[in-house]
């Protein structure tokens, strides 16, 4: 067997179990969500009954229920928010973070902790708590100061990070270490040498670091995008999952509303791509491609002949 072989099938063997799980898992799912998007569905004592419905379900989503496009408004305005300041706090903090200082492991792991609990119910409580917001922000002199001083179109994001500040900081765990992987692929020497040519540190970070962390930048909005459009406290993922079991929606309701949802994700994703890779779609100029050696040595002898 060849080498270049034997690697393809050392590489499809470590693929095959996620394949496999696909395939059990997943596709079988996918595709009776989308026989019932497009069908009236009742659990009966017997079994599901589905009965073909056609286009009702989306109709009713778009036209007939107003809590979908109700929510909507409420989901852009949640990403375009968090998304942007989860990724400014993350490079923070992972800055902070990737110097030397006593205890760096511990606060590491102290700001991943929030990645564990916000699964499940416990984020629930946590919210029925009051615990994700800060006790009293609204009465700070700063809060105070942005609301009455500042025009509206500042006042409204800066005004959102008080009030969501510790949500955002809990959004952030996977990101800082994204970015902290990202930081330390960057060599000293290179900081060194810019200390050498005069670089301060402002000029550091926006000719080192920042280029560094493009890449990174966009696996992490992307990130982001999906964890907070999954999560249990965005409103469209909630109503999903209350419509499933009330008998006027149901599941054909629950998989027509997802599958719009799920539209409405990849045109944000797109647009994320478009917004933070433009560097990286950038198309590379292809190398020249070498003659062959019957051609080149044709062109030596016209080269030759011509001379």
């Amino acid at each position: 067997m060849k080498w270049s072989t034997k690697k393809k099938l050392i590489g499809f063997a470590f693929v095959l179990p996620w394949i496999v799980g696909f395939l059990l898992f997943t596709l079988y799912p996918l595709i009776e969500t989308i026989r019932y998007s497009f069908s009236d569905v009742r659990v009966q004592v017997g079994g599901v009954r589905m009965t073909g419905v056609g286009l009702d379900n989306y109709v009713q989503v778009l036209m007939g229920d107003t809590a979908f496009l109700t929510d909507l408004p409420g989901y852009l305005e949640q990403i375009l928010l968090y998304v942007p300041m989860t990724l400014v706090f993350s490079i923070i903090l992972s800055l902070l973070l990737n110097r030397a200082f006593a205890g760096k492991k511990l606060f590491r792991a102290l700001f991943f902790l929030p990645v564990v609990l916000m699964s499940g119910p416990l984020i629930a409580n946590i919210q029925s708590l009051d615990a994700d917001t800060l006790s009293g922000v609204k009465t700070f002199f700063l809060y105070q100061l942005i609301d009455r001083s500042f025009p509206e179109f500042l006042a409204v994001p800066l005004l959102y990070i008080f009030d969501n500040i510790i949500m955002i900081l809990w959004y952030c765990g996977v990101q800082i270490l994204i970015f902290l992987a990202g930081l330390q692929k960057v060599d000293s020497s290179v900081y060194e040498a810019a200390r050498v040519d005069g670089a301060s540190r402002w000029q550091q970070f926006w000719k080192i670091t920042l280029p560094t962390l493009r890449p990174f930048i966009l696996i992490n909005g992307i990130y982001a995008i999906v964890d907070i459009s999954n999560s249990s406290t965005n409103s469209i993922t909630a109503m999903i999952k209350e419509s499933m079991f009330q008998t006027t929606k149901g599941y054909g309701f629950a998989a027509a509303a997802s599958y719009l949802y799920f539209l409405v994700m990849l045109l944000i994703l797109l647009l994320a791509v478009l917004l933070l890779g433009r560097g990286m779609l950038e198309r590379r100029p292809k190398p020249e491609k070498r003659p062959k050696p019957k051609r080149r040595a044709k062109a030596k002898r016209a080269a030759k002949s011509q001379a």
